[in-house]
């Protein structure tokens, strides 16, 4: 972000004390009038439910859960939000197919709830901000030899266990909200893409305008480090600072878009600045590179001296093959682009890193 955030009022954030509520808080919360932050600490994300040493001290933290009425009639009780930043969310694309119910209460219900809340109280927020996520597109869009585009769907199970990792005789297309029809191949990404329409809808009937930041592979300093489902940077550097060699699954040639945490927390700081003149604005943020996890996991474990990353064959079902975005539109429509290189990214992030494990 180039510019200066203009002052925000009264903010709320949902999930406000994880990854990249924290790192937003550190650029925002000392600017706004209140910085309210509603996040139940669980213990996948936080070893301990103590408060978040990176949560900027101007910000109050309530432990709640999202999904509790009470906790929304306590909250909005003392606080009437002009901007609504909902982060609070069940991740990992495995672990969703196995704990539906999980995902879905919390992302599903725990937004209507808020939603519900919100009515209860008679307020109505000037602006929502959604993170939501790359899953939304399942496998996007393909171009075959020919030219001519195709939405392919989830890759099956017995085309996975057959090692049919690509679809024959066609590439991936970037992700882009206007050439990328949502097709979730994962409870997470189903989730996500009904917290759009939930937000889109309610707001719609309350003129409350929402943006949607649809977030890449975000990883960074600061990211959960107990977290098993937490991003594959933050493992695969464990793993190589232990002097392992990393396991590539399929046949390492998977792609993502790896996008640093200060790019995102800036692209939020740049929609929270400017909301949108239409009722709902979707945007991608990413870097626009796609890196294999083979190139990955390589760049880090030479940056350890470990062994060579090695191809498993395993797989998991619901995942996608390529995940890469178009930012053209995000940079054209916000103050905002992104600055990290993978390279410079990594780098830091093996600092912080090693500076967090031998504090311990």
């Amino acid at each position: 972000m180039t510019g200066q955030v203009p002052p925000l009022g009264r903010v709320l954030v949902t999930g406000g004390a994880g990854f990249i509520g924290c790192a937003l808080s550190r650029l925002l919360a000392a600017g706004a009038e209140r910085w309210v932050v509603v996040d139940s600490l669980h213990p996948q994300v936080h070893a301990s439910r103590e408060r978040p040493a990176a949560l900027h001290e101007a910000a109050e933290l309530v432990v709640a859960d999202v999904v509790e009425p009470e906790t929304w009639d306590r909250v909005l009780a003392s606080v009437r939000p002009d901007v609504v930043v909902h982060l609070a969310a069940e991740t990992g694309t495995a672990q969703s197919l196995s704990e539906s119910t999980r995902h879905s209460t919390v992302n599903v219900v725990g937004t209507t709830q808020l939603l519900d809340g919100l009515t209860r109280a008679g307020q109505v927020p000037a602006h929502f901000l959604l993170t939501s996520s790359r899953a939304v597109y399942g496998e996007g869009t393909w171009r075959r030899t020919d030219g001519t585009l195709f939405q392919p769907g989830a890759r099956t199970h017995a085309q996975l266990e057959a090692g049919q990792w690509d679809f024959p005789d066609a590439e991936h297309v970037p992700n882009s909200v206007l050439g990328s029809p949502p097709a979730p191949s994962s409870v997470y990404g189903a989730t996500k893409l009904a917290q759009e329409h939930l937000l889109g809808a309610w707001g719609g009937s309350h003129d409350v305008p929402l943006s949607v930041l649809r977030l890449q592979n975000v990883y960074g300093n600061g990211q959960s480090l107990s977290n098993p489902y937490t991003g594959i940077v933050s493992l695969f550097s464990q793993l190589a600072r232990d002097g392992r060699s990393i396991p590539l699954y399929e046949d390492g040639d998977i792609t993502r878009d790896f996008v640093y945490i200060d790019d995102v927390v800036a692209a939020l700081a740049a929609a929270a600045a400017a909301p949108p003149t239409t009722p709902v604005r979707t945007l991608d943020v990413g870097v626009g590179v796609r890196t294999t996890i083979r190139d990955l996991a390589t760049v880090i474990s030479e940056h350890h001296g470990a062994p060579a990353p090695h191809v498993t064959g395993q797989y998991r079902d619901g995942d996608v093959r390529h995940a890469a975005c178009d930012v053209q539109r995000t940079i054209e429509e916000l103050d905002w682009e992104p600055r990290w290189s993978l390279a410079q990214g990594v780098a830091a992030l093996q600092d912080w890193i090693e500076s967090q494990l031998v504090a311990r």
